[in-house]
C-alpha cells in the first residue's frame, strides 16, 4: 500500500473525482479527511472508508477560516498531514455575455483562491512530513470552451500557481506541488449538467469519436489511480509539473474530420 499511515485531505470528495480519489487513497492505506457540501453523500464516503480511517467536514471552502478548520481537523483526528488534494471546484457555464464580474470573482474564489488558502494553511504540517500537494485542474486551462470562460480562466490560474509553488515550496520547505488536468470525465455532476443542456439521459453512451476515440469518456477512478502516483513516495522529487489526463492530445491535435458539436 503506497499511502500506508499517511493522512490526506481531499476537498470536494463527497462526489465525482474527489470521491474516487478519497476512496483510492484509503485503499492505499491512508486516513482521509473527506470534504464537501453534501452531508448524506459525505457520510456515505466516510462509512465506506471505515470508522477511524476517515473524518468528514461539510463546509463551503470559501467561508472565512474554512481552510484552517479543515487542516486543524486532520491534525486533531489523525495527528499529522501528509498530502492535500485541491479538488473542489465549481464548473459553471458562462461566456463573455453572461460572465459578470461578480460571477467571475466567485468562480476564481472557489477554483483558484481557495486552493491557495488551503496550501498556506497546510504548509507548516506538510513541511514536517515533507508532504505533497496535488491540484486537480482541467484541460480547459489551455484556452477552454466558449461557454466555460470563467471556469477555464480559473483553471489556467491554478496551473500557474502549481508551477510557481511547485518550485518555491519544494526548494524552501521540501513540499512537492503538482497538478493533473483531467479531460472529459463521467461524474455525477457532468451527467446532470449535460441533461440540463438538453441531452438525453444516456448521452454518455453516444459521444462522438472525435471527443472519445476509446468509445467512452473517462471515469473518476481512472483519474484517482493516476493521482496516487503524485501523493505517494513514487513521485520522488518531482515537483511543479502539470500532466494532462485525456485520451487525445489537447495541444497539437490533428484536425478532426467528423467533428460533431455537443453542448458544453
Amino acid at each position: 500500500m503506497r499511502l500506508r499511515d499517511k493522512v490526506v485531505i481531499v476537498t470536494g470528495s463527497c462526489t465525482g473525482i474527489g470521491k474516487a480519489i478519497a476512496l483510492r487513497c484509503a485503499t492505499e492505506g491512508a486516513r482521509v479527511v473527506v470534504h464537501g457540501l453534501e452531508p448524506e453523500l459525505g457520510r456515505a464516503v466516510e462509512e465506506e472508508i471505515g470508522f477511524g480511517r476517515a473524518v468528514l467536514q461539510i463546509e463551503d471552502i470559501t467561508t472565512g477560516g474554512a481552510p484552517e478548520r479543515l487542516v486543524a481537523l486532520a491534525i486533531r483526528e489523525f495527528g499529522r498531514l501528509d498530502a492535500l488534494v485541491n479538488n473542489a471546484a465549481w464548473v459553471h457555464s458562462s461566456n463573455i455575455k453572461t460572465t459578470g464580474l461578480e460571477l467571475f470573482r466567485r468562480i476564481l474564489e472557489i477554483n483558484t483562491l481557495a486552493p491557495y488558502a488551503l496550501i498556506r494553511a497546510a504548509l507548516p504540517h506538510l513541511q514536517e512530513t515533507r508532504g505533497a500537494v496535488l491540484n486537480i485542474g482541467s484541460v480547459n486551462a489551455y484556452c477552454g470552451e466558449p461557454n466555460l470562460l470563467a471556469y477555464s480562466v480559473s483553471k489556467g490560474a491554478l496551473m500557474t500557481l502549481t508551477r510557481n509553488l511547485g518550485d518555491s515550496l519544494h526548494r524552501e520547505y521540501g513540499v512537492r506541488v503538482n497538478q493533473i488536468n483531467p479531460g472529459w470525465v463521467l461524474t455525477e455532476s457532468e451527467v446532470q449538467r449535460k441533461q440540463e443542456h438538453g441531452l438525453p439521459e444516456d448521452w454518455y453512451r453516444q459521444v462522438p469519436s472525435v471527443y472519445a476515440p476509446a468509445g467512452r469518456i473517462l471515469m473518476p477512478d481512472e483519474i484517482a489511480h493516476a493521482a496516487i502516483y503524485w501523493l505517494a513516495p513514487d513521485g520522488g522529487p518531482i515537483s511543479g509539473q502539470v500532466v494532462d489526463l485525456e485520451q487525445h492530445p489537447v495541444i497539437g491535435r490533428n484536425p478532426p474530420k467528423d467533428a460533431t458539436n455537443m453542448p458544453t
